[in-house]
């Protein structure tokens, strides 16, 4: 097989098991928040099991990016596009922790009655997820406009955050005895506002592979 042609094929070797790990991070965050919802700590456990098949996919897509780097000397849009799936693989795996951080609230809680009715927490895993699904398919495609547009959508998480905030601080100030649990939930939203902000990392990396330019989506 020519050079070039293996060169190809091992690209697109790795952009299949990057989307492959995107599609096991973007499940366990919305198996995460639910199992929050519905106090199911038999699937926050398995969230955090499941979680060794994500570190270890990750390792295979990292040792495969520097093999390629250090055989093959790609210059320019190729080498950043092993450089960006190299670091687009690096967030999704530091979401995965942050779900696992999430199922382990969920283990904390219990069965201890819920504070107040989880309705924000899903809207905010919904619009993380949905970056990530806009993510991967701007990943694939290089669609640098797709990436850029996730900033948005990671506006409207942080405006679901700043109100989630303010609630919990409510009621803490108005019933202590609901303080630790106030705290959990406090910080599984900072956790999915978070996630959102690594959606943004990888929205960078996409635009990193187009032009060649570095740009913080998070400002």
């Amino acid at each position: 097989m020519p050079t070039r042609q293996k060169f190809d094929h091992e690209l697109v070797d790795l952009r299949l098991k990057i989307l492959d790990l995107g599609r096991i991070v973007n499940e366990q965050i919305g198996l995460a928040v639910t199992s929050m919802v519905n106090q199911d700590l038999e699937l926050a456990n398995a969230i955090v099991v499941k979680d060794l098949e994500i570190n270890d996919l990750q390792a295979d897509i990292e040792e495969q990016c520097i093999l390629l780097i250090a055989t093959q000397q790609p210059i320019a849009r190729d080498l950043r596009k092993l450089v960006a799936g190299f670091k687009v693989s690096m967030y999704l795996e530091r979401m995965g922790d942050l779900s696992v951080d999430i199922a382990k609230i969920t283990i904390r809680i219990g069965r201890e009655e819920l504070i107040k009715p989880l309705i924000d927490l899903p809207r905010m895993s919904t619009l993380v997820q949905e970056m990530i699904t806009v993510g991967l398919k701007a990943y694939v495609d290089e669609d640098c406009g797709a990436a850029a547009e996730m900033a948005l959508m990671d506006d409207k998480i942080d405006k679901i955050y700043a109100g989630v905030f303010g609630e919990l601080k409510a009621i803490m100030m108005e019933a202590p005895h609901k303080v630790t649990q106030a705290n959990y939930l406090l910080f599984a939203s900072r956790f999915l506002e978070r996630l959102g902000d690594y959606c943004t990392n990888i929205a960078e990396e996409i635009i990193f592979i187009c032009n060649g330019k570095r740009m913080d989506l998070n400002e």
